[in-house]
């Protein structure tokens, strides 16, 4: 495997491990890795499983489905947030 010379030893060494990971667990870290390209770029590229639920999600609102307020706050106390 070629890397880049800038990329740190410790980094590159991580990837070669990489290599023999289970694929969730590559999968979970190159989502690590997009969310700090998108930290770093200001600009978030969407999946295709989060685009699917993010039409989905539109699509209910079209419906009509909506949930309440009260509902969306007890969720997100659930989740730790508020």
């Amino acid at each position: 495997m070629c890397y880049n010379s800038k990329m740190s030893p410790n980094t590159k060494k991580l990837l070669e491990q990489v290599e023999s990971w289970p694929q969730e667990d590559q999968d979970e870290l190159a989502e690590f890795a997009r969310e700090i390209a998108a930290r770093r770029s200001g600009v978030y590229v969407v999946d295709d499983q989060e685009e699917t639920a993010i039409r989905e999600g539109l699509a209910e609102l079209d419906r009509g489905e909506w949930i309440s307020e009260e509902a969306m706050r007890s969720f997100w106390k659930r989740c730790g947030v508020l």
